[in-house]
């Protein structure tokens, strides 16, 4: 149960999903924008999935055409800190990490060329 819990907070979208989410209700088409290199199915994938989770509330209006907003509940508000955490840390280090990984890709390719490896 842990470890599934984890593998849906740790995915690939739903950190940006409750960081777009901190500020209020959105409508869906509003994350898209706000996520853009996330695709429809996946968007829709990551909500169901926080909705499941009793993370996000998914809100059903009865006019044409249908309206659905999505907010963090009370339980997905206590991620707010954590997630504000990680993506300031990201912001703070990624110069960083783009030049540990640009290194490692030198050191790698040397290896390889010294290996006669292509």
């Amino acid at each position: 149960m842990i470890r599934d819990v984890l593998d849906r907070v740790g995915d690939k979208w739903t950190l940006h999903v409750i960081f777009h989410l901190a500020d209020g209700r959105k409508r869906f088409m509003e994350l898209q924008r706000q996520i853009p290199a996330i695709s429809q199915r996946m968007l829709t994938v990551t909500l169901r999935g926080l909705e499941e989770d009793g993370l996000v509330e998914r809100t059903i209006y009865p006019v044409v055409p249908p309206r659905v907003d999505y907010e963090l509940t009370p339980m997905g508000q206590t991620l707010l800190d954590t997630v504000r955490g990680l993506m300031a840390w990201t912001i703070e280090h990624l110069d960083d990490i783009e030049s540990a990984r640009a290194a490692y890709a030198a050191r790698e390719n040397s290896l390889k060329r010294l290996a006669g490896v292509d």
